[in-house]
């Protein structure tokens, strides 16, 4: 009889270890803040022209913005006519990326051709404009 003993005054409370747990949930958060892709915005508000040919184009691109009164602007900086082929050759050297034009629809088409000139003549293979799908 004495191999089965109820011990109902010893008070043994049983203890959950969170840690491997909160190990576990930094793996995950660290794993998304480092495969998440981030859009790089232009920094400014233009108003696209609509096209009913619109698609939807890759995430990682460089993005060049043309405002209606014709500054150029790349991630929040006027960076001119001049500093289109040296920005955009400096990012394809990391990997080949297309170029995205965010024009204003009131943009002059000499200056859209001379943006999107300066863009090729620094490599760009793939250079787009960046439209509004038309609705109708």
């Amino acid at each position: 009889m004495g191999r089965f003993k109820n011990n109902s005054d010893d008070s043994t409370d049983a203890v959950v270890d969170i840690s491997p747990l909160i190990d576990c949930v930094f793996i995950l958060l660290i794993f998304f803040i480092v495969t998440t892709t981030f859009v790089e915005e232009t920094g400014v508000e233009v108003d696209k022209p609509q096209a009913a040919s619109s698609v939807q184009l890759e995430k990682t691109s460089i993005m060049i913005a043309i405002t209606a009164n014709g500054e150029i602007v790349y991630g929040g900086n006027e960076i001119g006519i001049s500093g289109i082929r040296p920005l955009v050759k400096r990012m394809m050297q990391k990997e080949d990326v297309p170029v995205i034009i965010q024009a204003d629809q009131n943009v002059m088409s000499g200056l859209l051709v001379r943006v999107i000139d300066e863009a090729k003549l620094a490599g760009a293979m793939k250079v787009s404009i960046a439209t509004l799908k038309n609705q109708g």
